[in-house]
């Protein structure tokens, strides 16, 4: 288990522990199981390809889901993630490197509550930021 990160450990502009995810074609069709989005450019080649796309590809709503898990990770266990959100600006293709980021953008105490603010995206291997996103978490404090 990773040791926890205290409010007073971090400061604007550092960088949060990175994750990587690389989906399987089967990790694309679980999560279409799971969450109901059966749209054919997530699994079915041929239909994507005659949408106009060169492959299938990952599901926005997975790539949000692993920004949650980058936040959860780094707030864990004695911080929680109060808002997050992203836009789907770019795809992403199963068996490729899909890279987690996130930064510090401001860090403030709102009634006794230790806040932090971070710009989040996911980033393919061209170094293209595809998923930007903003979020807020409460850190535990050291006093």
């Amino acid at each position: 288990m990773a040791d926890q990160t205290y409010f007073e450990d971090v400061n604007e502009g550092d960088e949060i522990p990175s994750i990587t995810k690389n989906c399987s074609t089967q990790q694309l069709v679980v999560w279409a199981g799971g969450s109901g989005d059966f749209y054919q450019i997530h699994y079915d080649l041929n239909f994507a390809k005659s949408t106009g796309l060169d492959n299938i590809i990952v599901h926005g709503a997975l790539k949000n889901a692993f920004l949650g898990q980058l936040l959860h990770d780094w707030v864990a266990p004695g911080g929680r993630v109060s808002e997050f959100g992203c836009q789907y600006r770019g795809m992403d293709y199963p068996n490729q490197d899909l890279v987690c980021h996130g930064v510090v953008t401001k860090k403030f105490v709102d009634g006794g509550r230790h806040m932090v603010e971070l710009d989040i995206w996911t980033e393919n291997p061209e170094g293209q930021k595809t998923t930007p996103g903003t979020a807020r978490v409460e850190l535990p404090s050291r006093g």
